[in-house]
């Protein structure tokens, strides 16, 4: 490398500078004008140096943020759409095809209505089966809000030749089934589709009561802890009286309890809803 390739350093400028001193007047006057426009430069260069650096890092920074957002929202697009596939609803009743036939047509409108993606957004597991809808909407509420909470719904029961109930319809809905009936009451046990909580339905002059029947079944959830971890596994009766243990991807109770709950869903959804879980330390 050249002397005129290496950046002159602060003892070059100021030997420069007392050179120029000694210059014939004439002549120290320009150069001493070109030394003054040289330093100008060199302290903008500083300045932009030091502003593309600050920005290099707040760049890398926002950068590192938006990889790991755009990470999560591929994820939770992955889960939205093996949803869609698997399950066949998307989740206002506009499905456009049966589940696992063919993929479904998905638009912006989808995207931005879809409770169910919303939902995996929020970090909630995706029930493997279509929720209650209500007026056409996916009722998420109805399956996941207070046990106590009764809705006042429009509702009627249909009734065969026979004048059984053979089902309901409920907030134009008519996919609800009837599991129990005490006509003089005018009250009905009733489930979606056979899947998820049992309902208790009392049918009077213009509206009608919906609640969520309590927990017939419990089940335990055992806690085990070794060198300051814990893990907890569910203990799930077969019907040749043999117990299965399922693992519980689970840190805290109430983590396992939810995962609990989607283990439930997913193997036996007739009875989601219907399970009490207790914690039983050993």
């Amino acid at each position: 490398m050249s002397h005129l390739d290496t950046p002159l350093d602060a003892d070059d400028l100021m030997t420069i500078s007392e050179r120029i001193a000694k210059l014939p007047a004439a002549e120290a006057e320009w150069v001493s004008l070109l030394l003054q426009e040289l330093l100008r430069a060199r302290a903008r260069e500083a300045e932009l140096l030091a502003g593309e650096a600050t920005l290099r890092r707040e760049t890398e920074a926002h950068s590192a943020e938006l990889d790991d957002h755009l990470a999560q929202l591929a994820l939770d697009t992955a889960e939205w759409l093996k949803t869609l596939w698997n399950v066949g609803y998307m989740g206002a009743g506009n499905f456009r095809a049966d589940p696992r036939s063919n993929f479904p047509s998905i638009d912006l409108e989808d995207i931005r209505k879809s409770s169910l993606f919303a939902r995996i957004r929020q970090g909630k597991h995706a029930l493997p089966f279509a929720p209650p809808t209500r007026q056409g909407l996916p009722w998420h509420e109805l399956l996941e809000g207070r046990a106590e909470q009764t809705h006042m719904v429009n509702a009627e029961v249909i009734r065969d030749e026979a004048d059984l109930p053979i089902g309901a319809i409920i907030e134009g809905c008519a996919e609800w089934q009837v599991i129990d009936e005490d006509a003089e009451q005018q009250e009905f046990i009733v489930q979606y589709q056979g899947k998820g909580p049992r309902y208790r339905l009392l049918l009077m002059d213009t509206t009608a009561r919906l609640h969520r029947e309590p927990p017939s079944m419990t089940r335990k959830i055992h806690l085990q802890g070794h060198g300051g971890f814990h893990s907890y596994t569910l203990e799930w009766p077969e019907a040749d009286d043999r117990k299965q243990f399922v693992p519980l991807r689970a840190a805290t109770w109430a983590r396992a309890e939810s995962e609990a709950e989607h283990w439930l869903a997913t193997t036996h959804p007739e009875m989601y809803g219907q399970v009490r879980f207790e914690v039983s330390e050993q």
